[in-house]
């Protein structure tokens, strides 16, 4: 499969770029986006934006099978109706977006096939399944969720922090979402509560404390390289190989 990468010169897209170049998947990078690249360092065509792209590269536009998406949020506009426009199936790995973006990103899932995700591991989709199904067993427990990141991430709570609370509302009908604690704050029953901690270099941690009075299970996920999140993004824009137009995500992928 032949992509294009959308955030080619950050730390994720290079890591993409790595696998893809190894043949990850059967995976072939051809162009890149980036509106800070200046073109240098890559084995493939990069320009700063899709109209370059569109403009000086069009036969890489009609040779692009997919699209993976590590840029910024704010990309989400120009990114999807490029995708729309050139009926290019994407896979979008970028977290933070507004309320207005999340309308765009479905608004393109009618068009094109659109694999969307908060976090592309799967040990991560499979803590997410363990935190609905442990919160629906025990309805009394009270439920908290502690992420890690380095600290050079942009949003937090992480999406991934807050696909996992999603989750827990699922089967908590009337439980609400708290960010971050300070003064008089005491904890509510209905709470999911989400903290949020930056440092150093790490690549991700996230953990769910689901407890009672007597007893607290603890459900962990540790990524130990960003690169796992490149290997997941490939892994679902092979996935989206064939598919109709639609909305796509981890739990799609795992039931296959």
């Amino acid at each position: 499969m032949n992509i294009i990468i959308s955030g080619a010169g950050g730390f994720m897209g290079r890591e993409v770029a790595r696998l893809a170049d190894k043949g990850y998947n059967d995976m072939k990078a051809v162009a890149g986006v980036d509106p800070v690249a200046d073109g240098s360092g890559f084995v493939f065509e990069c320009c700063k934006s899709f109209e370059d792209l569109e403009e000086h590269h069009p036969d890489l536009v009609k040779a692009a099978d997919i699209i993976v998406d590590f840029s910024h949020h704010a990309a989400t506009e120009a990114l999807t109706a490029f995708a729309v426009k050139n009926s290019i199936p994407l896979v979008l790995a970028t977290t933070g977006q507004t309320e207005e973006e999340i309308v765009v990103i479905k608004e393109a899932s009618q068009k094109i096939p659109l694999f969307f995700a908060s976090n592309y591991s799967i040990g991560i989709a499979l803590l997410v399944q363990l935190a609905r199904t442990t919160a629906a067993a025990l309805p009394d427990a009270e439920v908290e969720i502690v992420e890690i990141h380095h600290d050079r991430k942009i949003d937090a709570p992480s999406g991934t922090a807050l696909t996992l609370a999603k989750a827990v509302q699922e089967v908590r009908p009337g439980s609400r979402i708290v960010t971050g604690r300070s003064g008089i704050a005491k904890r509510q029953p209905e709470d999911i509560g989400i903290s949020s901690v930056r440092m150093g270099n790490v690549a991700g941690i996230h953990e769910v404390m689901i407890g009672t009075q007597n007893q607290t299970i603890t459900l962990k996920h540790e990524a130990h390289s960003r690169a796992l999140f490149a290997e997941g993004a490939l892994t679902a824009a092979a996935f989206l190989k064939g598919k109709e137009p639609g909305l796509y995500d981890m739990d799609s992928m795992l039931r296959g």
